[in-house]
């Protein structure tokens, strides 16, 4: 007996793909808050990236890498479908391609001091946790053009992100006032991770159309 799957059907398991990917992504950087030796990671100072110079460092970028591979799917069948305008597409795909060097490069250990690896992977998040709510702000409309509700959700989830990381640039520009370190300015750590996980439900609305065309 052969499977198969027809062609409508098939938008519908790659959006349900892209969605557990990408869950399962954030459950494996959730469970390296309770297995040593990240457990004595600050989840509320330390950002996410810590985890990926530690002994779990592996776990994390599987984390990563399903994220991009869930994200990609996402915006990859949108793009096939033609509901995607150039803009989100693109936005979508430098998302994509962040988090893969985010896992190539790891953030500076600064017990050890500055590298060139580090900075790269400081402007890596940086353009991806820009690029991804700006992508899905371009993408909502014609994603859900028959969708009121869920359009306005994947709006204001993106809006949330880009205020997360407002929040954080608002610490830098303080500093540069004369105030303290921008690192300190907010719970760095909880910031990042409530960014995060805003942007990971963000990218997921894309998967309905898809679900409901089945």
């Amino acid at each position: 007996m052969s499977l198969t799957v027809s062609p409508g059907r098939a938008p519908g398991l790659l959006g349900a793909g892209g969605v557990v990917a990408i869950a399962a992504g954030a459950l494996l950087v959730l469970l390296l808050q309770f297995l040593p030796p990240t457990n004595e990671i600050s989840p509320l100072r330390r950002t996410i990236s810590e985890y990926g110079l530690s002994a779990n460092k592996w776990i994390f970028n599987v984390a990563l890498l399903l994220v991009a591979l869930g994200s990609g799917v996402l915006f990859a069948v949108h793009a096939l479908r033609r509901t995607l305008p150039a803009g989100a597409l693109l936005a979508g795909a430098v998302w994509t391609v962040s988090l893969l060097v985010i896992v190539a490069f790891p953030k500076t250990d600064w017990a050890v001091g500055p590298s060139a690896g580090g900075t790269v992977h400081r402007i890596a998040s940086i353009i991806g946790f820009v690029c991804l709510p700006v992508g899905l702000l371009l993408a909502s409309g014609p994603v859900f053009a028959d969708d009121t509700p869920w359009r306005w959700i994947a709006r204001v989830l993106s809006i949330a992100s880009l205020g997360w990381f407002a929040l954080i640039l608002t610490g830098v520009v303080v500093m540069l006032a004369g105030g303290g370190p921008w690192w300190t300015f907010v719970p760095l750590g909880l910031v990042q991770r409530l960014m995060a996980l805003t942007e990971l439900l963000a990218v997921a609305t894309l998967a309905v159309p898809l679900l409901r065309s089945t």
